[in-house]
């Protein structure tokens, strides 16, 4: 992939680029998860109703507009932020044979099984992975695809190796 020719002083910060990468990212996984994949007789995401069932086992309560906000809160600051600050910078450090476009998909995954087991299963009750059903193979896709397109705009941005 070419990444812009960008200066040190040309390239955004961490906050708008985080904005900018997790909104793109956000954007590539609801359009998946509940256009195409539904579009192509595969499950649909619902990723405000888990969190709105997250809240109601933390409150006792559901409250819609606090699962959206979880939902974006995730998608735009959480998970990409875990990217650029947390794992690639693990797998720089750690792995550094380990190419950055691998420990991007595994990052996807690691996004997958803690949405699925920790958030879905541990904290809201539901099956484990949601029992292994077709909802579960669209959400590992989902994120990863997050994942990529995350990590692809910070590396477009100039925020790489």
């Amino acid at each position: 992939m070419t990444t812009l020719p960008l200066s040190d002083t040309a390239r955004p910060n961490l906050i708008t680029a985080t904005a900018i990468a997790g909104a793109l990212a956000t954007v590539a996984f609801d359009f998946f998860g509940q256009s195409i994949s539904p579009g192509l007789g595969f499950a649909n995401l619902a990723p405000v109703p888990l969190a709105n069932q997250v809240i109601q086992v933390l409150t006792g309560s559901p409250w819609e507009p606090a699962a959206q906000f979880l939902h974006y809160f995730a998608g735009m600051v959480a998970y990409p932020l875990g990217w650029i600050l947390v794992a690639e910078p693990l797998r720089r450090r750690i792995l550094p044979a380990f190419p950055w476009w691998a420990g991007m998909l595994a990052y996807g995954v690691v996004l997958w099984i803690f949405a699925l087991y920790i958030m879905a299963h541990l904290i809201a009750g539901n099956p484990a992975f949601l029992g292994f059903t077709g909802i579960t193979w669209v959400a590992l896709v989902g994120h990863v695809l997050f994942a990529v397109v995350a990590a692809l705009a910070y590396r477009a941005m100039g925020w790489r190796d």
